[in-house]
């Protein structure tokens, strides 16, 4: 049997429910995607569709744990390729 963790069921539930609040101005949160960009240690990195909670009034982001930790997975990898590329001077 496969493990779930709490927040995955938490996060399962408030999709079902649709009672996500916003914690800056309190708006609904609908499931949708939403851009990541970062720029960091000389690569610019951009996804265009990553799951997440998106506030229909500011239009705040909440990435779940799961899309926060693959994100961190890549990142992870991009600085251990980049790092090869690197130039001494």
């Amino acid at each position: 049997m496969a493990m779930v963790k709490r927040s995955e069921k938490v996060s399962a539930r408030v999709r079902k429910e649709g009672t996500m609040k916003c914690i800056h101005c309190k708006g609904q949160m609908v499931y949708k995607t939403a851009p990541f960009q970062i720029n960091r240690k000389g690569y610019h990195l951009m996804l265009d569709a990553v799951p997440a909670w998106v506030c229909t009034q500011c239009g705040e982001e909440y990435f779940e744990e799961a899309e926060v930790d693959t994100i961190q997975d890549v990142l992870k990898t991009l600085d251990e390729r980049t790092e090869k590329l690197a130039v001494a001077v």
